[in-house]
């Protein structure tokens, strides 16, 4: 006999909320998210029109009262999740629900801290939901590929990593004994700084060698550069070739959210919670 004690039901009203504001089988849930993208992508623009000083000087006033206006909204919205959701420190911290709090964080940071509002630009992280709202779960499958692949190939990528930043360390101090000190290379961290933007092609100009021995040393770090780049890339792509032999199709996503635990990401066929076992 399990010890657990039963869960106790909800009334039918929160029920209701909950498959509006947390599922989107439903039309109502649907459009309630469609409506959240929507807003979350007018508050975003809104801070970045406020970035532009000209605009800023003739419409900072009504900018600044749509994005109070909108995160307002968001809270309104945070609140009525927790209030219909059967285990409110579930929701958060989870992933969706930590992300939920960041959008409301900035502006309300921004009255202690200046500018930290533009911030604001978190809430993009939001328009994840996209792939629930629109039924895209094989998009999300095919993501968990990747990351499955990117993990796989987490030791060879460390080790990688530690085999450049070895080199760019080494060749870095070299050219500061080279250059002796002078022409941009007053620091073994600042020929460091050199290397590591030499080696990965990126080359702003800010410091360059003069002598001959340094300009020699920075060609051969040039042309190691174009070998190095290709290494990671090769990785990753030798371990998801290998990964997509043999591997099944994936199938879309169940759109449904678990009220208890939050886990999203349900296969078509379950009826219960992958996480902890409650019913769908």
């Amino acid at each position: 006999m399990s010890n657990r004690a039963p869960e106790l039901s909800q009334p039918v009203w929160k029920q209701r909320v909950y498959k509006v504001v947390f599922e989107s089988d439903t039309r109502a849930g649907r459009n309630f998210d469609v409506a959240l993208l929507v807003a979350i992508v007018l508050s975003v623009v809104a801070v970045m029109l406020e970035s532009v000083q000209s605009l800023s000087a003739q419409y900072g006033t009504f900018l600044r009262a749509v994005e109070w206006v909108f995160t307002g909204l968001f809270l309104l919205e945070y609140i009525v999740r927790l209030l219909v959701v059967r285990r409110p420190l579930s929701y958060v911290f989870s992933l969706l629900g930590i992300i939920d709090f960041l959008a409301i964080v900035p502006t309300l940071a921004s009255l202690l801290m200046f500018g930290s509002r533009y911030l604001i630009v978190i809430r993009t992280l939001r328009l994840l939901r996209v792939f629930r709202i629109f039924k895209l779960g094989q998009f999300v499958g095919e993501g968990e590929f990747i990351v499955t692949a990117l993990k796989a190939s987490r030791f060879k990528i460390l080790v990688f990593l530690a085999a450049v930043l070895t080199l760019v360390t080494v060749i870095g101090t070299l050219m500061y004994v080279v250059e002796g000190g002078q022409h941009g290379f007053s620091s073994i961290p600042k020929s460091i700084y050199w290397a590591i933007v030499t080696v990965t092609t990126v080359g702003y100009g800010d410091i360059s060698p003069v002598t001959i021995l340094g300009q020699t040393l920075a060609s051969v770090l040039m042309i190691m550069g174009y070998a190095i780049i290709a290494v990671p890339t090769g990785i990753v792509s030798a371990q998801m070739a290998g990964a997509a032999k043999g591997a099944p199709v994936v199938p879309p996503y169940k759109q449904v959210v678990c009220h208890v635990c939050q886990a999203p990401d349900h296969k078509p066929e379950a009826e219960y919670c992958w996480r902890c076992g409650e019913k769908l």
